[in-house]
């Protein structure tokens, strides 16, 4: 019984051909990746194939019609009747094995089908994964020069085997020249300058320009970060070719001319998406999965551990990242696959070794001074800093993406995403850590000053003070770190403008590193702040005892790491999967502690201003039928108060057992709109009997008329076991038992709405009946929850725009 419903609140239906509006783009349906849902014509069609012609009496229960229990798109699946269903095939397969060796052998290769599937993805989702790497950090690379020796090498690459580079100048070798180097023949001058600064302009202006357009003309679901979607997917709504083929190949390409732009995004949350893809489209391999909605999204949550775990070199974390923030369902059995699917995807991305560092890891680091437990304070100051910032940023980002699909703007999205990328790369050429990539800078941030280090971040006064083995005692500040600071100042307030009105845009955009690099400057700042103080205080009443004037007492970058985990707490409200990643991420077993604390402060700080993360916001801005599970019902309601029909309402449109004919049926099938319909003993005794989906009812009627002489408009519709008795020259009946559900799920009308609410959430229900002393009273869908709580929340009802 759910229908859809437009912001106006009108019921309509939707087509494949519709236009409708999802996330802020309007995109057309008219061709789809995944299998569509079968029409009645092809469900005749290959009913007629498998020999069954006219003439012979149709039960759906002894002879399924194709088609039946599918599910048209924008709609939600029905996790009950997928997961009876797969126990009913587990157990006729289980009967076959013990009847015949082939059927043994089918059952084996059906119980490890699912093994080989997460094998293929982790394969699949590693390999794109590296190749995305390597060709965003060529492309990253080209905005600046060429390598004389081969203009595909990066210029890490084309350095590597010089043997006229120096440790001072280790980034410099003649293979690799700037623009203006290799156009004026030197490398210093204004000329030079300005011509590197338009160049970078150009290219930075044209792979935005490639990534918008591809993005627009072949794929539309391919824009933004995919998580909102991906969430929304695993808890049961059906989005037809968000994960197809044409998706998958547009996002990869997409994603790599996106970050090569300069654009403040990362990979890491589009990499989810990919993976997700991989898997939709592995899973058609397999018969058990392709025919199964809910065994698909099994899958689904297993390739989300897998995008992380390919983000970020961390297969741990990817696994608690999906059990934590994206996954709805997720039973044991998911977790060992989620990990073994991790493992191959991390193993095929170190065994392409795409960051030239034979090491799995991102940002990998090697601090040597321990942490006090008086620094315990500034990391908390840190983890407020970054609830602040998480909190500031949802509110800021909505508001634009509002904006954005509220006024003409919205209208325009390559113009937007032009003028952005324009604006970025005006301004963060000239400062040497916005012109950095974002994993180039936080890498920088993260990194430990030792003897031999040449950064600007490394720009102290030399006192002929050592410290222990290569790391280097504390030391006063020089004009190079100095300098570096106010960069990175600027750097701060610019990446936190631009990446509110970057996040959301119609190319691939990730938040992982944005926020991060937010995070990993703001705790950098700090902590050559806190460094300074222990040079000149160590005999001050904090820094007595633990700090010597010749030891190693503060590390600045252990701050960076602490501040870019608190961002990205405070934007995505992560807790344990955000700790296990930075460990895993940066390899920093011994700073756990730390990062616990700054990930927690974040939360609660970021939970006083809204429990919503960034995802959830955007899954609410785009109306999408989700039902948060860590979301609390506190309302007093009952269950009569939210079904329908309401007292003003017509009454509920039921069909009967035995007494409507096919032509009653499809009268009331045309003049409702309704997903579903009640099947009662008579109008005059409203007890439940079952409930059909109007699917299937017009699929099996449909199918009747064909395939079964005699099936006219008087013919009796028939669900009850044993029909009733017929005049002799009268039309045969049509039995429908086959489809209807004889199990739905009911209440009482006095139930309280939170336990109905935690049934809706823990059985993943799209409907739920109401009844009273055994007679039906209403229903109750998942949009009449998600209405009902927006009108508790003073929201606005009808921006559910699909179930």
């Amino acid at each position: 019984m759910s229908d859809f419903w437009t912001k106006s609140g009108r019921a309509v239906v939707f087509d494949d051909d519709d236009m409708v509006d999802i996330a802020g783009a309007t995109l057309d349906f008219s061709s789809t990746d995944d299998v569509p849902p079968l029409s009645s014509d092809m469900a005749w069609s290959r009913a007629g194939a498998n020999g069954t012609g006219p003439g012979s009496l149709m039960d759906p229960l002894e002879d399924p019609v194709p088609g039946l229990g599918t599910y048209e798109d924008f709609n939600t699946i029905d996790w009950v009747r997928e997961k009876s269903k797969d126990r009913d095939r587990h157990r006729e397969v289980r009967v076959r094995s013990r009847r015949s060796t082939a059927a043994l052998l089918h059952s084996i290769s059906d119980a490890f089908s699912g093994w080989l599937l997460m094998l293929l993805v982790g394969l699949m989702a590693g390999a794109l994964a590296g190749g995305i790497d390597i060709a965003a950090h060529w492309l990253t690379d080209m905005k600046e020069g060429i390598c004389l020796d081969g203009f595909w090498f990066s210029h890490e690459h084309c350095c590597w085997k010089s043997s006229e580079t120096t440790f001072k100048d280790r980034d410099r070798c003649p293979q690799w020249q700037t623009w203006g180097e290799l156009i004026t023949g030197t490398s210093e001058g204004a000329f030079s300058y300005i011509l590197n600064y338009l160049i970078y302009i150009v290219w930075a202006l044209f792979f935005a320009f490639l990534a918008v357009t591809l993005v627009r003309a072949f794929a539309p679901y391919a824009c933004g970060s995919g998580i909102p979607e991906i969430k929304t997917i695993l808890s049961g709504f059906i989005i037809r070719g968000y994960l197809g083929k044409w998706t998958l190949i547009t996002k990869t390409v997409t994603l790599v001319l996106a970050v090569s732009s300069g654009l403040s995004l990362g990979k890491e949350g589009p990499l989810v998406h990919v993976a997700c893809c991989c898997a939709n489209i592995l899973c058609h391999l397999f018969t058990k999965y392709r025919k199964n909605e809910a065994k698909r999204r099994e899958v689904l949550s297993a390739a989300a551990a897998v995008g992380v775990s390919v983000a970020f070199g961390a297969p741990i974390g990817g696994v608690l990242f999906s059990l934590e923030e994206v996954s709805y369902y997720f039973p044991l059995k998911t977790l060992w696959r989620s990990f073994f699917a991790a493992l191959v995807a991390a193993f095929t991305l170190r065994s392409i070794n795409p960051f030239g560092n034979s090491r799995l890891v991102l940002f990998y680091v090697e601090f040597h001074a321990p942490w006090h437990l008086v620094e315990l304070v500034p990391f908390i100051f840190l983890g407020i800093f970054g609830g602040l910032w998480g909190a500031l940023f949802i509110k800021a980002n909505i508001a634009w993406c509002r904006i954005r699909k509220t006024t003409r703007l919205g209208r325009y999205p390559i113009v937007e995403v032009l003028a952005v990328t324009a604006v970025t790369a005006l301004v963060a050429y000239p400062n040497s850590y916005t012109r950095m990539s974002g994993a180039e800078l936080i890498s920088e941030l993260f990194n430990d000053c030792s003897l031999l280090d040449s950064s600007q971040l490394c720009g102290y006064l030399q006192v002929g003070q050592t410290g222990i083995g290569n790391s280097l005692a504390d030391r006063p500040a020089g004009p190079g770190l100095f300098t570096a600071l106010w960069q990175l100042a600027l750097a701060l307030l610019f990446k936190m403008l631009i990446t509110v009105v970057t996040f959301g845009m119609k190319v691939p955009s990730g938040l992982f590193i944005p926020s991060m690099a937010v995070g990993a400057i703001a705790g950098r700042l700090l902590g050559v702040g806190m460094e300074q103080l222990a040079y000149y205080n160590h005999d001050g009443l904090i820094f007595k005892g633990w700090c010597t004037p010749e030891a190693d007492c503060i590390t600045p970058g252990l701050y960076a790491m602490v501040g870019a985990a608190a961002c990205l707490g405070g934007v995505t409200r992560m807790t344990v999967s955000l700790v296990v990643i930075m460990f895993e991420l940066t390899g920093g077993l011994e700073y756990i502690v730390p990062l616990m604390a700054a990930a927690m402060t974040s939360k609660w700080v970021a939970d006083a201003f809204g429990r919503e993360g960034i995802y959830e916001a955007h899954i609410r801005l785009n109306g999408y039928p989700f039902l948060e599970p860590k979301e609390e019902f506190e309302h007093s309601s009952l269950a009569v108060d939210v079904m329908r029909p309401r007292r003003s309402d017509p009454p509920l449109a039921v069909l009967t057992q035995d007494s409507m004919t096919v032509g009653g049926v499809e009268a009331l099938v045309e003049s409702t709109r309704y997903s579903g319909f009640p099947v009662v003993v008579s109008q005059e005794s409203p007890r439940l009997v079952g409930f059909v989906l109007r699917r299937d009812l017009l699929i099996s009627i449909d199918n009747a008329r064909k395939r079964q002489d005699g099936v006219v408009g008087a013919s009796l519709v028939v669900f009850s076991e044993h029909p009733p008795a017929q005049a002799p020259d009268g039309p045969p009946p049509l039995r429908l038992r086959g489809i209807m559900d004889l199990s739905p799920f009911t209440v009482t009308d006095h139930t309280p709405m939170d336990i109905t609410v935690d049934i809706f959430r823990k059985l993943g229900l799209r409907q739920c009946l109401v009844t009273h002393n055994g007679r039906l009273l209403g229903i109750i869908t998942k949009k009449d929850i998600l209405k009902h709580m927006a009108q508790i929340a003073n929201r606005d009802p009808d921006s559910i725009l699909f179930n």
